[in-house]
């Protein structure tokens, strides 16, 4: 179930609960308004068209406050005539909550109230002793194992010193290369 409607020059499809800023409307927060210009209504069944508009439909919203958006800057130049030009803009907004959309006296759809699930008290604590039980909450999470580093080989080289040997067979066998080199 939607409405279209058309606030500040600009056309919006709400649903009940919807929140949306629109251009700046002459009322203050927390305040209910009702907006008449409604181009469509559709309630799940059919969808009814104004021409331009519905006569017999409104759509109640809630003001939640208003502000201004982010700075549009303009900045103007001409070519070689030194000539430049640079303006900031910030539009002001009215954000509202669609509260239900009413149609020929009818409501057609009304926004839904959730409200929030709690457990009974004692089930909480309950909870909570358990937890303590097992003693989760109370320690860190276990740290993954982290893996070393990568880290770049060294390029092998004919002239490897002797350090790098790995057995003195080795290192006697890179001495008498070296030896035989020179």
């Amino acid at each position: 179930m939607y409405a279209i409607i058309k606030t500040g020059g600009k056309q919006y499809q709400v649903s009940p609960g919807d929140v949306l800023k629109v251009e700046k409307l002459p009322a203050a927060e927390g305040e209910t308004l009702k907006l008449e210009e409604v181009l469509a209504v559709n309630d799940g069944k059919e969808l009814k068209v104004g021409t331009p508009y519905l006569e017999a439909a409104s759509v109640e919203v809630k003001v939640l406050g208003s502000g201004k958006r982010d700075k549009v800057i303009t900045f103007k130049f001409k070519a070689k005539k030194d000539y430049r030009k640079k303006q900031g803009h910030r539009q002001p907004y009215t954000e509202i909550e669609i509260e239900s959309i009413t149609l020929e006296g009818k409501v057609v759809a009304k926004k839904e109230e959730k409200k929030p699930v709690r457990k009974p008290k004692a089930a909480a604590e309950k909870e909570k002793t358990d937890d303590a039980e097992k003693g989760e909450g109370s320690e860190p999470e276990e740290k993954k194992e982290k893996k070393p580093a990568r880290t770049r080989k060294a390029k092998k080289t004919e002239e490897a010193p002797a350090e790098e040997a790995r057995t003195e067979e080795d290192a006697a066998a890179i001495e008498n290369k070296e030896a035989e080199k020179e």
